[in-house]
């Protein structure tokens, strides 16, 4: 499903269920003794497994999330955007997933906010297959070729619509496949049913080392993101409407607190504690590859959740390049994000 048609659809589905709330000043909780509004709040996410969204995981699986006062339900979707059609749907109050979908979605005049950052870099990599495509020379050479994605319109496939549009091409040149995040994404690859992939790790480090692919574009590390978006560009994040976070300021509280509490335990934690937190089936059978992938992407886990300064311009200035549901439409980027979360968050956990 291309993108476009996927928000419409969207905002279809929401309808007037979701108003557009930007504007309303964000209320906050007095300290981490506010009321919860409410204590169950489902999740939505797409590929759970990966280390875009480790600190989601961290938070679950070390009891974060319930030292606040929280039961929270995870959804796992294939993609991003699957994720996404779940919140603005109403089976999920929040999701975890790209920063660039807030920006989406205001285009289609819906109001998302992210709270809270998991991610300082995207750590997409896109490849080509040395099976169906040894002779691969430049970019230009995926014209009319498959092209793997997590799912159409996850983060995935606007990284790879990116670097396409740098090279002159566009979506419509190629065709995007949806492969998910972990084992068949990997089997679609060696099978031949695609030209090249676009995914993250464990699954790219897993077909790097087997000498399957090679790398075309890479924003695992800052200078590497840098150097393919032009500034930094945030990734994953904890983003819910504008109308939830104005209903339910002590739960946005809490996830913030809980989450920043996960990304702070990642920048000390030790390989076997990070392989005895996750769930085995994160491995992929093999924690050796699994922990030298963790290397490759620990710099872009943001270390304390604060969104950087130029970060959100950098991801609509991505999307302007080739997304016409963005191009020329009035982009509000202060109403697409807050730090203030985060910033209580922080002076909670020091004191």
């Amino acid at each position: 499903m291309q993108r476009r048609s996927f928000l419409a659809g969207a905002a279809a589905i929401a309808g007037a269920g979701l108003a557009n709330v930007a504007g309303t000043p964000l209320a906050f909780a007095q300290g981490t003794a506010g009321k919860l509004e409410t204590s169950k709040v489902a999740i939505a996410v797409g590929g759970k497994n990966l280390f875009y969204y480790l600190p989601l995981t961290i938070a679950e699986r070390r009891n974060f999330f319930k030292d606040e006062g929280l039961d929270v339900e995870i959804s796992d979707f294939a993609g991003g955007s699957q994720a996404l059609k779940a919140a603005v749907g109403g089976s999920a109050d929040v999701v975890s997933g790209a920063f660039e979908h807030t920006l989406l979605l205001q285009a289609q005049k819906q109001m998302f906010r992210e709270f809270v950052l998991q991610g300082r870099a995207p750590q997409i990599v896109l490849a080509v297959s040395k099976k169906t495509m040894p002779n691969y020379k430049s970019v230009a050479d995926l014209k009319g070729k498959k092209i793997g994605v997590t799912a159409p319109g996850s983060s995935t496939s606007i990284m790879a619509s990116f670097v396409l549009a740098k090279a002159g091409l566009t979506a419509k040149d190629v065709a995007f496949v949806g492969v998910g995040a972990g084992a068949g994404a990997i089997a679609a690859l060696q099978s031949g049913q695609i030209d090249a992939l676009a995914n993250l790790d464990p699954v790219m480090t897993k077909l790097e080392r087997a000498g399957e692919i090679r790398v075309v574009s890479d924003t695992r590390t800052l200078s590497d993101t840098r150097t393919v978006f032009g500034g930094d560009m945030p990734a994953g994040c904890l983003y819910a409407s504008q109308s939830f976070i104005t209903k339910n300021p002590n739960t946005t509280q809490a996830l913030t607190n809980a989450m920043v509490r996960a990304l702070k335990w990642l920048q000390s934690a030790t390989g076997s504690e990070l392989i005895n937190t996750v769930p085995e089936g994160y491995l992929l059978g093999d924690r050796a590859l699994y922990l030298d992938a963790w290397q490759h992407v620990k710099e872009a886990m943001s270390p304390d959740g604060l969104m950087p300064a130029d970060g959100p311009a950098t991801s609509l200035k991505t999307l302007q390049t080739f997304d016409p549901a963005v191009q020329g439409k009035p982009i509000d980027l202060s109403k697409a994000w807050t730090n203030d979360f985060v910033k209580k968050a922080l002076t909670t956990l020091k004191a």
